[in-house]
């Protein structure tokens, strides 16, 4: 049986720890959505791995940031695909590039997977090329295979744009829900754990497999068209369907102008009173994506402290945390655990 992580009742949660979610893998160390991210997330003490999921033009459900594949792969460089570079919206966003819904997997396995931040991580680019496009039932697959008895892996995986797929033709709610019995994954406490933006795909999917289906999450955006779901009565309609809510950290981390931090929110105390559990994304070490008093240097690409960070958010109680390099929160929460367990030493 695999580790819940998301189940919120209060005389469970003090003694369960929270979970540290290998955001894409480790891509702060490899190419995301690769195999090689994700493996070395695992070794690096991940409970869970994240990945994206998108649709190609014959059904299969792949591991990618976005459907958009020139900043994540090496698609320019194949001319046999040139003529189907085009412009199109994506859920509200006019982008330009390569879509996955106008390859087959079998084209896309011709693709390289490549660094998509390398001026901000430029030692990952040596791997560009050597890795391909997954599937989801391939990362449930080394999932598994990674599993122990006492070290369950789990699969928490992102649903990227379900309303806009069923435009295209391509019922994400109803591919995942028929790949999800194809690996028997359905249970509650299974391998895999679905979250979304998309409000509507996460009701859709809890009709289809039930109370007892898998472990839902709402993801939940720092702009201000998803401030109705961190109200209290926002949080109690989410828990009619999810059992968590996955906000970006500065939800709860408060900064100022300067990026300083300016102080911390009630979010995690307002998501447990309404029962639901709380996963913080994206914890990054590069100081671009850090408050400014855990950055180290004036380098955008210079790694701050972000052990720091993820053990303020520990303390503070969330009940995950999902992160580009998953030892520093491993580290983190290692530290919080040891200091709750020294014993207390009578003064002289």
């Amino acid at each position: 049986m695999y580790e819940t992580g998301l189940k919120a009742a209060p005389s469970s949660r003090h003694t369960q720890q929270p979970v540290v979610i290998g955001h894409r893998g480790a891509p702060g160390y490899r190419p995301e959505h690769t195999v090689a991210s994700y493996e070395l997330a695992i070794d690096l003490g991940a409970d869970r791995i994240e990945p994206d999921v998108v649709v190609t033009r014959d059904g299969v459900l792949v591991a990618r940031h976005e459907n958009e594949l020139s900043l994540s792969t090496d698609v320019a460089e194949h001319p046999e695909f040139a003529a189907r570079r085009r412009t199109q919206e994506v859920d509200g966003h006019e982008v330009t590039g390569w879509f996955t819904e106008d390859f087959t997997l079998a084209e896309l396995r011709t693709l390289g997977a490549v660094e998509r931040m390398p001026a901000l991580r430029p030692l990952n680019t040596a791997y560009d090329g050597r890795y391909g496009i997954l599937t989801l039932a391939e990362v449930v697959s080394l999932a598994r295979r990674r599993s122990t008895a006492s070290r369950p892996i789990r699969v928490q995986a992102e649903l990227k744009h379900p309303s806009w797929w069923d435009a295209q033709g391509l019922p994400m709610v109803e591919l995942v829900s028929a790949e999800l019995r194809r690996l028997g994954a359905t249970a509650h406490d299974g391998p895999v754990v679905l979250q979304s933006f998309d409000s509507a795909a996460l009701r859709a999917l809890r009709v289809t497999f039930g109370s007892r289906g898998p472990t839902q999450v709402q993801l939940v955006s720092d702009r201000e068209h998803h401030d109705h779901l961190v109200t209290p009565a926002g949080l109690r309609e989410v828990s009619t369907y999810a059992e968590g809510i996955g906000p970006g950290k500065r939800r709860i981390l408060l900064r100022g102008p300067d990026d300083s931090l300016v102080g911390v929110s009630d979010l995690v105390g307002q998501a447990h009173r309404a029962g639901l559990a709380i996963n913080v994304w994206t914890l990054r070490a590069e100081n671009a994506f850090l408050p400014l008093h855990l950055r180290r240097g004036s380098d955008p690409a210079g790694l701050g402290d972000l052990q720091t960070e993820a053990r303020l958010l520990f303390a503070l109680g969330v009940d995950g945390v999902i992160t580009d390099s998953p030892e520093a929160a491993v580290r983190a929460r290692a530290e919080l655990s040891a200091a709750a367990l020294a014993p207390v030493r009578p003064r002289s």
